[in-house]
């Protein structure tokens, strides 16, 4: 049995989040899906995230996750890894936050992912056939170089974003 315990997430951190965000990223609405509502036999509602600049929900936390740097992580850049979405919300929000933004993507990427993560500023490296292949080269080169990893999901200020 594991007895150790992984630090918890609050209300107040997630308070926090929202009032770092309170800029740089759109406000959008949400909305009841006709459709699906009909499917499901409820009224559903959905966030419209897909109209945040780079078409995600993960924008937020990424961006979070960047507004968290300290001044020498800043100047140190970041790395992730990520097949897509995390990463064009960190180049995007790195851009926007004077933050070099490395990303690592599994050869398996979308081209399309590929080309908007350069597009936007990031430094892309492709390695591996899988997310995890991908995960551990980014581990090893914020290690070789200094930048402090973001991981997609498993970042207490990226779920807080």
């Amino acid at each position: 049995m594991n007895t150790t315990t992984a630090p918890a997430l609050s209300l107040a951190d997630v308070e926090a989040a929202r009032r770092r965000l309170a800029t740089g990223l759109r406000l959008t609405p949400c909305l009841i899906a006709p459709a699906l509502s009909e499917i499901a036999g409820m009224e559903l509602w959905l966030k419209r995230d897909d109209l945040q600049r780079t078409g995600s929900f993960k924008e937020r936390g990424a961006r979070h996750a960047l507004l968290c740097l300290n001044a020498e992580q800043r100047s140190r850049g970041v790395v992730a890894a990520s097949a897509g979405n995390h990463a064009l919300g960190l180049a995007y929000h790195g851009a926007q936050l004077g933050v070099r933004v490395t990303v690592v993507m599994p050869a398996t990427a979308p081209a399309v992912k590929i080309t908007r993560c350069r597009g936007l500023g990031a430094d892309v490296v492709l390695h591996g056939e899988t997310f995890e292949a991908a995960q551990s080269h980014a581990v090893a080169l914020a290690v070789a170089s200094g930048a402090t990893p973001i991981h997609p999901f498993d970042d207490l200020n990226v779920i807080a974003g």
